[in-house]
């Protein structure tokens, strides 16, 4: 197959105000980490998720890290996490010196399973982050309901979510809060970023006090604890602001892109497996993923290979945390992850695709895998 262009898997929209926003802090030289629009993205993102609260922090690892923190999880404490999740999601519990504790996949979402749960809660256990995974929310209602059991903190790890919902709720307001991603290839970029949603007060105000180093606030240049350094720049937050103003649109293109998908690939059921939609779920396809029918993560390996010559970039699922270095458990036996991992694609998901590009990419993976399943 001929490509006439490349497709990549992600690329940015940024055809609003963001230049305009950006060149006005440049004009008023209010670069750094005060400015007005770091309270104007705040707020804005605070609304979209339906909460009081929105903190700004230069990236979503670090949002995560300064959850833990301001939730008061250190050295020896446990978090139970997915399995199947990017890696940052492991390395802020290591940050804190506490123990990610792994639990495997459910069937069809690829979310962290909520049956398998409670059996991981030893007596050292503080939280739960559930990772609202390629833009598919968890199933929070028994997530919520056990951590009110055992008396747990639960963060949603929402970088790839931005708009989702469970039931009728958007996430970032259903745990006691969440963390947002705002790199290059999501839904809202401020090329890097984060913000960290809650509705308690409390909570948001021991978040600001973290990010600025730890100073006090009514009392400048006192310092009441360690902090980090993780505040956002006003530039990232006028970029921001600005993809906010058009997120419904990007909300919708991601829609349209799964529709077409989903109607190219009806045809084809028997050789790939589309993304499950569960009936509680409002899905808002940060990635489309797809699960190759059979095949052995090798051979996943070399239909991405062959799409890669056709023009069309993709990547694999990620690799679950119990096979990488830092977090190896020989012998753990994660039968759902390791099966959507080794099977899963992720194929090209952004707001500048056309009806045509994903017919052209449809028509790649069926004949990459028709090639390498003879």
């Amino acid at each position: 197959m001929l490509a006439s262009k490349r497709i990549p898997v992600a690329v940015p929209s940024l055809t609003g105000n963001e230049k305009k926003y950006v060149e006005q802090c440049l004009d008023s030289t209010w670069i750094s980490s005060a400015g007005e629009f770091i309270g104007k993205f705040e707020q804005s993102f605070a609304d979209f998720c339906g909460v009081r609260h929105a903190v700004a922090i230069n990236n979503g690892t670090t949002a995560i890290h300064l959850a833990l923190v301001a939730l008061g999880i250190g050295e020896g404490d446990e978090v139970l996490i997915p399995t199947l999740t990017y890696i940052a999601t492991a390395n802020a519990v290591a940050y804190c010196n506490a123990k990610p504790v792994l639990v495997d996949s459910e069937p069809g979402t690829m979310n962290m399973d909520p049956a398998k749960l409670e059996a991981r809660i030893t007596p050292r256990t503080k939280a739960i982050i559930v990772v609202h995974l390629y833009g598919h929310p968890t199933d929070m209602g028994p997530v919520m309901e056990l951590a009110r059991k055992h008396n747990l903190k639960v963060i949603e790890d929402a970088a790839e979510a931005h708009g989702a919902e469970y039931n009728g709720k958007r996430v970032g307001g259903i745990g006691d809060c969440a963390t947002f991603s705002f790199f290059g290839n999501k839904i809202v970029t401020t090329g890097e970023g984060g913000m960290v949603t809650t509705d308690d007060d409390e909570l948001a105000a021991r978040l600001r006090l973290y990010r600025g180093q730890g100073m006090d606030p009514k009392r400048r240049y006192w310092f009441p604890v360690v902090g980090f350094n993780y505040r956002m720049t006003n530039i990232a937050a006028a970029i921001g602001l600005a993809q906010m103003e058009r997120i419904d649109d990007a909300l919708a293109a991601r829609q349209k892109v799964a529709g077409w998908y989903e109607q190219a690939l009806a045809a084809h059921a028997d050789i790939i497996e589309r993304p499950v939609v569960a009936d509680y779920a409002h899905h808002v396809y940060w990635m489309y993923t797809v699960l190759l029918t059979g095949l052995t993560d090798a051979q996943r390996d070399e239909v991405m290979r062959l799409m890669d010559a056709d023009g069309i970039e993709t990547r694999p699922v990620f690799y679950p945390m119990h096979v990488l270095p830092p977090y190896l458990e020989d012998g753990s036996s994660y039968a759902v992850a390791n099966d959507q991992a080794a099977r899963g694609i992720n194929l090209p998901t952004h707001a500048q695709l056309e009806a045509e590009d994903i017919e052209r990419v449809v028509a790649s993976l069926v004949s990459a895998l028709r090639r390498v399943g003879s």
